[in-house]
């Protein structure tokens, strides 16, 4: 068996559990609720190698141990520093995100502004994300490129077809616990190749001056190990440009959802940042040793030198191994699953957006559950396969990745943030911002690529320091005028748009409460024995499923209960129906579609102390419906009569 055989054979077999993990999670999935953030029961070890391995891609990888070749420690502010940085941020920021009622970040900005800011930001996430990818396919076609000759085709064959299989099939739990599996291999496959390099150079291999790992390390300039090198402004303009797009991201703000209680979502982002550390710092010892094996590259200094240094631990490999084609396999399948870890989910972010913040908001607002798993599955593809598509155009792994960055910075961090903390936020300032900010971004990266020269210096950062990241601060910063300054003189936001995010304001629409019930009341204690409960962490997730005797109006049902009583209200659209009767809006009842035309769910997830309490209110919604729909000649019963009481 050659060594192209060996990789094949491994990777069938290390496919083939992915996909396995993604089957059985299959059986699991019964909502958007399920399919996006994985049930909300991920605990930190999950959500920690999932926030890692989301981040660390196979070109990625490649890319900063040449950045280290050419650039030393002062190259850990391009990339690095910001993936900890931001994960750092998330992990103080987790209680507010996590108390938010929404599935993903363009639903949340409608409840936050209203609906004509929804359809906009998903179409930015949606391209952010496949740009995203687009850098994880790209890595993946260099190491096969460099190890068997492959052209770049089989790189996008096997993405496209074994990350939409899984994630199709298991959604964000699938995600989740096959990057804890892509994570352990790439962080050890790292670590192993700061051996392997180390050892290269004590033996004196490959050419190389032997020498003990004190003398290798001893070597190093002084000005190669100083974080600080590029100049303080560059370091505030990289973080300046870099941070608040990833702290933006939706993809782990789905996994802060994702998790079962607030402390799992923080602990999960400082173990997260933690490992990221870990792998980043091998990197740099490889980067060093690497050095001493082909000083030829460092010689080139940067960027002429890159060219070189990106791949040059694929060629180390290539080289070392020769004689062992079983290593070169192992090595190949370990970059490989850093480049699967990414895409699955950038996948899984954009599509979300596609299925429920388009198809659900605009398309279909009455589709049924069983309707929305379909269309999930079909907005993974999209994603995967608008990823494949742009690797023949994008050519760059970090530039696609900072390209996707910038726009998201440009664009929306201020109406993200500045929507959660500032209640004199308005949409038309929200609006305003995305459009002068994202606009400017784009124009200036269309600029910047057309007038730069292959392997030159950026056109806009020779104009001048500030204009490096394709002009990104100049974008952040007319985003940010655009964004305080129009909503400073619009109208304040309504409350309904504000209670979500302020407590106060919610509860000013917090007009009535549960009646009065008598808990020895037989239909009481029938509801009950039909609420499907499961406590998770600081929470629990109370369902009930109806059924109708026959198809539902769905547009006319969530009309009359908002005409029968004000605190019924519709914050994200038609498809789900909230009852505002406290500050936290995570907590009150919703109403939305079941998993057929006949099929209606209440649902709520109050605190666990709440619990008995918002059973009642659960109880008074489901009367307020029946109601509603025996005027209409219509018979509600629950679902499953004898169904357990877990979900």
């Amino acid at each position: 068996m050659n060594g192209y055989e060996m990789f094949l054979t491994l990777l069938v077999v290390y496919l083939a559990g992915l996909v396995g993990i993604g089957w059985y999670f299959n059986k699991k999935q019964k909502s958007v609720t399920d399919f996006w953030l994985a049930g909300r029961e991920v605990g930190p070890i999950g959500i920690g190698f999932s926030a890692a391995a989301s981040w660390i891609t196979a070109g990625g990888l490649l890319a900063v141990i040449g950045f280290y070749m050419l650039q030393g420690m002062g190259s850990i502010w391009g990339f690095m520093a910001p993936n900890i940085l931001a994960l750092l941020i998330l992990a103080v920021l987790v209680k507010k995100i996590k108390n938010l009622p929404a599935i993903t970040q363009p639903e949340l900005l409608e409840q936050r502004y209203g609906s004509s800011i929804r359809l906009p930001v998903a179409l930015i996430i949606t391209i952010v994300m496949i740009l995203f990818a687009v850098a994880d396919v790209q890595g993946l076609a260099l190491v096969l490129q460099v190890f068997y000759g492959l052209d770049k085709i089989y790189a996008v064959g096997l993405i496209a077809l074994v990350v939409s299989v899984y994630v199709t099939l298991g959604g964000l739990s699938a995600v989740v616990w096959t990057d804890v599996i892509q994570f352990s291999i790439l962080a050890l496959f790292t670590l192993a190749m700061a051996f392997a390099s180390v050892g290269a150079v004590n033996a004196g291999e490959l050419g190389s001056v032997a020498m003990s790992t004190s003398e290798l390390l001893g070597s190093v300039p002084d000005e190669w190990w100083n974080p600080f090198s590029i100049g303080l402004p560059m370091v505030l303009i990289f973080i300046l440009a870099i941070v608040p797009g990833w702290i933006t991201e939706q993809d782990p703000w789905q996994k802060i959802w994702a998790a079962r209680d607030e402390k799992s979502a923080r602990n999960g982002m400082l173990l997260g940042a933690l490992m990221i550390l870990v792998v980043f710092g091998s990197c740099a010892i490889i980067a060093i040793a690497l050095n001493a094996i082909y000083p030829e590259i460092e010689a080139m200094g940067f960027p002429a030198g890159m060219a070189l240094a990106e791949p040059a631990l694929l060629n180390f490999i290539s080289e070392c191994f020769a004689a062992s084609p079983f290593l070169i396999a192992i090595s190949a399948l370990g970059l490989s699953a850093a480049a699967m870890s990414n895409a699955d989910t950038f996948a899984t972010s954009g599509g979300s957006n596609i299925s429920r913040d388009i198809y659900q908001r605009y398309i279909k607002p009455d589709a049924t559950m069983k309707e929305m798993l379909a269309v999930n599955r079909v907005s993974v593809l999209i994603i995967v396969l608008g990823a494949c598509v742009g690797t023949f155009y994008i050519q760059g792994i970090i530039d696609a990745i900072h390209i996707a960055t910038f726009i998201a910075s440009a664009s929306y961090f201020f109406p993200l943030m500045g929507g959660l903390y500032w209640k004199r936020a308005t949409r038309e300032g929200a609006l305003a911002a995305m459009a002068v900010g994202g606009l400017t971004q784009i124009s200036l990266v269309v600029l910047d690529l057309s007038k730069t020269a292959p392997m030159a210096p950026s056109y806009l950062e020779s104009l001048h320091p500030a204009l490096m990241g394709h002009g990104v601060i100049v974008g952040m910063t007319l985003s940010a005028l655009a964004f305080f300054g129009v909503s400073l003189l619009t109208k304040p936001s309504s409350t309904v748009n504000l209670a979500p995010f302020f407590e106060e304001e919610a509860w000013t629409l917090a007009k009535s409460e549960a009646k009065k019930i008598n808990e020895k009341d037989p239909n009481y204690n029938a509801f009950l024995g039909n609420v499907r409960e499961k406590v998770t962490g600081e929470r629990a997730q109370l369902q009930l499923e109806l059924r109708a005797s026959r198809n539902l109006n769905w547009k006319e049902i969530v009309e009359n209960i908002k005409h029968k009583d004000s605190t019924w209200v519709t914050p994200t659209g038609p498809d789900s129906v909230y009852r505002l009767t406290h500050g936290d809006m995570l907590s009150c009842v919703s109403i939305c579609r079941g998993s057929s035309d006949k099929d209606i769910w209440i649902k709520a997830e109050p605190r666990v102390e709440a619990l008995q309490t918002q059973k009642k209110e659960l109880f008074t919604a489901y009367e307020e419906l029946m109601e509603i729909l025996q005027q209409k000649g219509v018979e509600l019963n629950f679902q499953a009569e004898i169904a357990p009481k877990t979900i």
